[in-house]
């Protein structure tokens, strides 16, 4: 049953105590306040790591080429490696089994227009597959498919901000666009998570890039995404795999690392790994530390308050209140003075992050928060662990005669 005179008492308390409760709650304020920073700082890392691969595939391999470095089997240092699309099709036979998606990208930068609208866009020649390497989201029509490479039709797929470009307000479905002289149809209108810089691409079949721009089958670079349920170490023998055998077919040196370059997020995605883990445990010992401290200024000071209070407490067993009661209103004091300040300090926190947050992204912090969860647990700690700290010394001064606490100096 709610007792009214309990609690005015308890609040009479705090207030006449005003010092020993601002002391008691700074060391609880402080303690939330700097286990949500840190680890607002470590989630506005993790955001930054997660944003940098976030409109390309986790298991994806992008492989390029480039001049050689090293003279190999009578040729010269620095020849040319030029894929062609039979090159692709080299990879997507010898190591089908491992692959999910794979495409070749032929890259351009073409005048677009359409009416009195124009602009200059990079333009990407790809096959179907492309679409799950970038995570290519349509939100109009469709993307590439099999008969467009086959037929070597001439149609685009544009990113929404090419649309607002030179369309406005009305739909680029359906609409053909000029690119250097040459017209094409838009099939499909696309978003990408991540950027808009992304959404300025223009998207279309790898053989129709080859026959209007060069009349030739050279592409610029081969991607694929292996097979999910690879780990990360076995992602990387896979990659070194496919290089080793390409290198082999062109005649490139083993050790020239130039020729043919490959690019295996997995590699990528391990260092992350690597650095969150390393990150989260520095935080959290940090954090604990920090809440350790917490607790034993709490402990502390509720050992000072019951000492303090001896006198109080033999004044109400003379009067009657049982060790019950005394014990309560104690460790409801307390649990009232950390619950204040553990919120207290969780709203400072998250007002620290909200106010310095823009200015941490030069230092890759992005958006730092902290899960409430985690917070109002740490806090929850807290309380329970100044609860048992008070409650033991609490417990053994209710057990003390009233003569004796009485006469306590």
């Amino acid at each position: 049953m709610f007792d009214i005179d309990l609690w005015r008492e308890i609040f009479q308390s705090i207030n006449m105590n005003r010092t020993r409760s601002l002391l008691s709650g700074f060391t609880v304020a402080f303690a939330i306040l700097l286990f949500a920073i840190l680890f607002g700082i470590a989630n506005g890392l993790q955001n930054t790591f997660e944003e940098a691969f976030v409109d390309d595939a986790d298991n994806a391999i992008f492989i390029r080429s480039g001049l050689t470095t090293k003279a190999n089997k009578g040729y010269q240092a620095g020849r040319k490696i030029q894929f062609e699309n039979e090159d692709y099709e080299f990879v997507k036979e010898e190591f089908g089994d491992d692959i999910e998606y794979i495409t070749s990208r032929v890259y351009k930068n073409l005048n677009a227009s359409y009416k009195n609208e124009q602009n200059t866009y990079d333009i990407r020649a790809v096959h179907p597959d492309h679409q799950f390497l970038e995570k290519t989201l349509v939100k109009e029509g469709r993307y590439l498919n099999f008969n467009d490479i086959q037929n070597n039709t001439k149609v685009v797929v544009v990113g929404r901000m090419v649309e607002t470009d030179l369309y406005k307000t009305v739909p680029a479905l359906g609409k053909y666009i000029n690119l250097n002289g040459i017209q094409y149809k838009i099939v499909g209108v696309f978003e990408d998570e991540g950027s808009e810089y992304e959404e300025r691409r223009i998207y279309m079949p790898v053989t129709t890039a080859q026959k209007i721009y060069g009349n030739n089958d050279y592409v610029d670079e081969i991607s694929l995404t292996y097979n999910p349920e690879m780990n990360s170490d076995q992602a990387l023998a896979f990659g070194n795999k496919i290089q080793a055998k390409l290198k082999e077919r062109f005649s490139v040196a083993p050790s020239d690392q130039r020729a043919i370059r490959i690019w295996n997020m997995a590699q990528g995605t391990k260092q992350v790994d690597i650095m969150t883990s390393s990150l989260t445990v520095i935080i959290l010992i940090i954090g604990f530390g920090t809440l350790i401290a917490g607790i034993v200024g709490i402990s502390n000071i509720m050992i000072f308050i019951v000492k303090e209070r001896t006198k109080e407490i033999g004044i109400r067993k003379a009067l009657g209140a049982s060790p019950r009661s005394i014990v309560a209103i104690i460790l409801i004091e307390s649990i009232i003075i950390t619950a204040i300040a553990g919120y207290v300090g969780l709203l400072i926190g998250v007002a620290v992050l909200e106010l310095v947050g823009p200015s941490l992204e030069v230092y890759f912090i992005k958006d730092p928060g902290v899960s409430n969860t985690l917070v109002f647990g740490a806090t929850l700690t807290l309380i329970i662990a100044g609860t048992i700290a008070g409650y033991v010394p609490a417990k053994k001064a209710s057990r003390i005669k009233p003569i004796v606490a009485l006469r306590n100096d």
